[in-house]
């Protein structure tokens, strides 16, 4: 019998071998970028906060998707006390995008829960891609000095953004396809196990029960248009938002989505999904900014 060499071997395993996932990696910066974030806003103020953690392509809905620093400009004096926590958090496998969510505060009054995605900047340091959430009832949720819960990581990684975002994608446009019949039908198929949708001023749901609850309070059929967003560099995380519009009431309703998305053993699951409405249109939208991939 004629021996294959020893090389040939090895080659012949690593093609037919899948590819294990990189080790976890710890959510920790994420956590500290929004504490840091935090308490910052307590003392510089908010604008000074925002603009000083935001990244160059970040942005938040005012109500359009705008760039956050050039919305805030020049910081103002300190007008209003916000707080906020993470209760919630996760990292992509390669360690540069991240979420966190949890309760804020205004004046001392609650407010809701705020949804933050954060990037690794070449620099090194973490800067937020998007801020903003819905009024959700804070109703026996954790106080500050609580440990923060980790999402757990994906299973597979693409290895690529660029392919990421097209699977991504690809996911998205089936969802908004099965959205205009039935929205509740459409992103059950599609939330991970261990996944949470917001939007209402409902408690966060935290088991499927509550996903159907919540899913429950939005119109039946919704029209979902793709703006923008960004995948980690292994492919295993990403982020989407864009534009929803319904009716309700007989009158025409809008508003925008943010998710995210997870690279699991049974393909991308949805692991965060929060709508936001907004008020009619008064101007035309602006126009999104094109974002770059994390470094």
């Amino acid at each position: 019998m004629k021996l294959r060499p020893v090389a040939s071997l090895i080659t012949a395993l690593a093609l037919n071998t899948p590819a294990l996932a990189a080790p976890a990696v710890d959510p920790a910066p994420v956590v500290a970028a929004e504490r840091a974030f935090a308490a910052d806003g307590l003392a510089l103020g908010v604008q000074a906060s925002f603009l000083k953690h935001s990244a160059p392509d970040g942005i938040i809905f005012a109500p359009e998707p705008i760039l956050a620093k050039a919305l805030y400009g020049q910081p103002r004096p300190k007008d209003v006390e916000l707080v906020w926590w993470p209760l919630w958090a996760g990292i992509a496998r390669s360690g540069d995008l991240g979420f966190t969510t949890g309760p804020y505060t205004r004046n001392g009054q609650p407010g809701g829960y705020y949804f933050t995605v954060w990037a690794k900047q070449p620099d090194g340091a973490w800067k937020w891609l998007f801020d903003g959430g819905p009024p959700s009832d804070q109703t026996g949720a954790a106080p500050k000095d609580s440990p923060v819960a980790y999402a757990r990581p994906a299973a597979k990684q693409t290895g690529s953004h660029a392919k990421a975002m097209d699977q991504v994608m690809k996911a998205e446009i089936a969802l908004h396809a099965a959205a205009k019949t039935d929205v509740k039908a459409a992103f059950l198929a599609v939330v991970a196990d261990d996944g949470r949708i917001v939007g209402s001023r409902a408690r966060p749901p935290v088991d499927r029960a509550g996903l159907e609850a919540e899913l429950a309070t939005r119109p039946a059929s919704i029209a979902f248009a793709p703006l923008g967003g960004q995948a980690s560099n292994a492919g295993d995380l990403a982020w989407t938002y864009g534009v929803a519009k319904w009716t309700r009431d007989g009158a025409e309703r809008r508003g925008h989505y943010v998710r995210i998305w997870r690279n699991d053993a049974a393909g991308w699951r949805l692991l965060f999904d929060e709508l936001l409405p907004a008020p009619p249109l008064t101007a035309p939208p602006v126009k999104p900014q094109a974002v770059a991939p994390p470094s």
